[in-house]
């Protein structure tokens, strides 16, 4: 999205808009009714006339070292994983115990695991934005980074394949080149230990940025899979392993086992895992056709609130994708809008499924976080309309302006969409790339940002778009809000 764009928008009255289909109205009468005669010629002016360096603040100094290289996900990342990196090389100068080890190894995936549930996501959500907005406005947008918390995931998880690799060292050199002459372990945890740490490799190739976006399908699949397959035979090695250390130091199984802090960190661990499929189920759909390029499910199985997500499957075991959810206005229900962005949006438009699975609870995600704010700008771009209606769920929503690029508002997403939108911003603005071409965004978003006084922008569109945006204003002091390829 080039800076360099000539900007133009069209900002129907609301629940309509221009499209294809209908009469398209006269853009700059309209500019002028509902917008200052500042934004105006900014906006029409000539594009050899424009003088976008005036109109733009300069940039922050280190601005792609603070927010690309340096963000809160990675800052939370390389917080977990130094931490743990400073105690496994005191670990291994000083006590070099294969207990510590594996207890090490446990708790930094207890606490991967628990970044990643369901109940804790929530909990997390809600402690850290029950921040009231009367608080100093600094301390609100570092709330509102909330959604980075899978640094915390990522670390843990990186920190748990160092330590393991650290107790697979000592293990081998206990079995082959025991210090006592003879080893104490046998053959089988040894080949246990090494299965393990192929699938803990496994997992870290496939989670990598660029792979997930590629081989989205494979890289769920296959951390999902191995996660579970590593859990179990973690389970089954820590019970190997303590029998024959029990044996060696002359304790009862059972009380060596119970004394061991790894024992109940796989606990938690697989109750944390289990939990939200004891919640499987399959739920009744029913599809609103909106056109070729989107499709809104209804539910009827439960309720939602402002922020919620759901996760949906075809088949309980295979690819799982998640969806904002937002309530219909006749209240009970709750819909999710889906656009055709893969093979499984596309058969869900084109074969419209009448019952879906889905798992755990409702979870909340990055659009819960802009509720510490008073005035929000909610910038999206095509069916990214759908987290931002989540904010209906919500009676005490703070104040929005919506800008929202599209290609036929009205003819892909229908009068519902639109409506529901009104209710957000009665007058927002719309822009038709059918009509109008692609547009650059940012100038708008600035100066909709000083006119509104908002505190915050919302970015939700693709990772590109959302990355650039939120970029573009963050480094020019505008605070920004996205999701990320891990929230």
């Amino acid at each position: 999205m080039s800076l360099s764009e000539q900007t133009v928008v069209s900002i129907p009255p609301a629940a309509k808009c221009a499209s294809s289909n209908s009469t398209l109205v006269d853009v700059k009468t309209t500019m002028q009714n509902s917008m200052s005669e500042k934004m105006v010629q900014f906006m029409t002016r000539d594009h050899d006339s424009m003088d976008l360096e005036f109109q733009a603040d300069k940039k922050k100094p280190l601005s792609s070292m603070r927010f690309i290289l340096f963000n809160i996900y990675r800052r939370l990342f390389t917080l977990v994983f130094c931490a743990n990196i400073a105690i496994f090389i005191a670990v291994m100068t000083a006590d070099r115990k294969l207990l510590a080890l594996v207890n090490a190894t446990a708790a930094n995936l207890l606490a991967c695991g628990l970044a990643r549930q369901p109940l804790v996501v929530n909990a997390i959500f809600l402690t850290v934005c029950s921040i009231p907005r009367s608080a100093p406005l600094r301390l609100r947008r570092i709330a509102a980074k909330v959604y980075h918390y899978g640094g915390v995931h990522s670390g843990c998880g990186v920190a748990s394949f160092i330590w393991y690799t650290g107790f697979v060292g000592l293990m081998s050199k206990e079995y082959w080149s025991p210090s006592t002459g003879k080893s104490t372990i046998s053959l089988g945890p040894v080949v246990l230990a090494y299965i393990i740490l192929a699938l803990l490799l496994a997992i870290m190739v496939v989670a990598y940025p660029a792979f997930r976006f590629k081989k989205h399908d494979y890289f769920e699949l296959t951390h999902r899979f191995s996660g579970w397959l590593v859990v179990a035979l973690f389970v089954a090695l820590l019970l190997v392993f303590a029998n024959e250390a029990s044996n060696a130091a002359h304790q009862p199984f059972g009380r060596f086992l119970i004394e061991l802090p790894a024992f109940w960190f796989l606990i938690v661990t697989v109750i944390a895992i289990i939990h939200p499929w004891l919640f499987l189920r399959k739920v009744p759909v029913e599809p609103e056709y909106l056109s070729n390029h989107a499709v809104r499910l209804h539910f009827n199985h439960t309720t939602t609130t402002f922020g919620k997500g759901i996760q949906l499957a075809r088949h309980p075991l295979r690819d799982w994708h998640g969806f904002a959810s937002f309530p219909d206005p006749a209240g009970g229900t709750f819909s999710s809008l889906v656009s055709k962005a893969g093979d499984w949006t596309a058969a869900c438009i084109k074969d419209q499924p009448t019952h879906l699975w889905k798992r755990g609870v409702l979870i909340y995600g990055f659009a819960y976080a802009m509720r510490v704010f008073k005035r929000v700008i909610v910038v999206t771009t095509g069916s990214g309309i759908g987290p931002c209606l989540s904010f209906l769920g919500d009676d005490n929503r703070p104040n929005l302006r919506v800008v929202w690029q599209t290609r036929a508002p009205l003819k892909t997403y229908g009068q519902g969409v639109l409506d529901l939108v009104s209710k957000l911003d009665a007058n927002p603005y719309i822009i038709d790339t059918n009509q109008l071409g692609r547009v650059d965004m940012v100038p708008i978003i600035r100066q909709l940002y000083n006119e509104f006084d908002a505190e915050a922008v919302c970015v939700i569109s693709n990772p590109f778009v959302t990355k650039s945006i939120v970029y573009e204003l963050e480094s020019r002091g505008i605070p920004a809000f996205g999701p990320i390829f891990d929230s």
